[in-house]
């Protein structure tokens, strides 16, 4: 029941404020920590930066790990509460929506006004986008962090626990401030390879999970594995396939990947019913991930 509390939380209050919030330590830990580690050697800066990100992963996985502890000594509706909201700094669902919904509104307020607002939550250059790729890139990275950063942190705490949720949403992060090529190659190799085994599963499910809506459903499935290679990611494609599918929507990346190359371009309507998918497939997965825990629990197993 964790979990479905958690997401209650996260709708009715969304983040808490920066200097509380887990996430934003575990970024100051890599940012201090990683200051140096780029200017070293390519073999130094692999050794170091695997270190360091093991040295950060033990230390969220004691805290949350002595935290669970000491909950599951407490009475069981205090330790489901506390529990929560303990979960739902791990995962951001309502601040995802709220951004991609942001987008949208910025762009029927003018070009400019779409450009600036997608650069809040996506890395490449807006400034010469036009409307459509401005949804298409909106939509992709609506997609990519309902897994990256809502179905896999809840999956890992179905799986292990606040000790799991917790070092994924480090290993994400992670890989967000270190898992780039070129200066970071070596000192974020470790990074960005942990976060690729650690999200297999989690954005195959995601994937899964927003396919089934609608008609045609197996024969979209079918298409999906094609369509989520042609990214060179092995897990971003898989949800970003998935939702191009089903909208039948074309997503683009200029001179580095098409998805469902003969889908229609984007309208605000597709944004809208994307985002209504990804609020649904979040609530689903929940909800299996609270009865698969509830199930093992009364089994013995947790």
């Amino acid at each position: 029941m964790s979990i479905i509390l958690a997401l209650l939380i996260d709708r009715w209050w969304g983040e808490p404020p920066a200097p509380i919030h887990p996430v934003v330590w575990m970024g100051y830990y890599l940012k201090r920590i990683g200051r140096d580690l780029p200017n070293h050697g390519p073999g130094t800066a692999l050794f170091f930066g695997t270190l360091a990100w093991l040295a950060g992963a033990c230390l969220v996985a004691a805290v949350y790990g002595y935290a669970g502890l000491e909950l599951a000594k407490l009475p069981r509706w205090l330790d489901v509460i506390l529990t929560a909201l303990l979960l739902k700094p791990l995962f951001a669902l309502r601040l995802l929506l709220e951004e991609v919904a942001a987008v949208e509104a910025a762009l029927l307020q003018g070009l400019d006004c779409g450009r600036a607002r997608l650069a809040h939550i996506v890395s490449r250059d807006t400034t010469n986008l036009d409307p459509d790729e401005i949804r298409e890139s909106s939509l992709e990275s609506l997609a990519e962090n309902l897994s990256d950063s809502v179905i896999a942190p809840l999956f890992w705490f179905a799986l292990f626990g606040l000790p799991g949720a917790a070092v994924y949403r480090f290993a994400n992060t992670a890989d967000a401030m270190w898992g780039y090529r070129g200066r970071w190659e070596w000192a974020g190799k470790f990074a960005a390879r942990a976060d690729d085994l650690l999200n297999l599963v989690p954005a195959r499910m995601t994937a899964i999970g927003l396919l089934l809506w609608g008609p045609n459903r197996l024969a979209l499935l079918r298409r999906l594995p094609r369509e989520a290679a042609r990214t060179s990611s092995p897990n971003s494609g898989w949800p970003m396939g998935a939702l191009a599918l089903t909208l039948n929507v074309r997503l683009r990346k200029p001179q580095v990947y098409v998805l469902n190359a003969d889908g229609v371009a984007p309208s605000a309507a597709d944004t809208v019913a994307a985002l209504r998918r990804a609020e649904v497939t979040a609530w689903v997965f929940a909800a299996l991930f609270a009865m698969a825990i509830e199930f093992l629990a009364g089994a013995g197993y947790a």
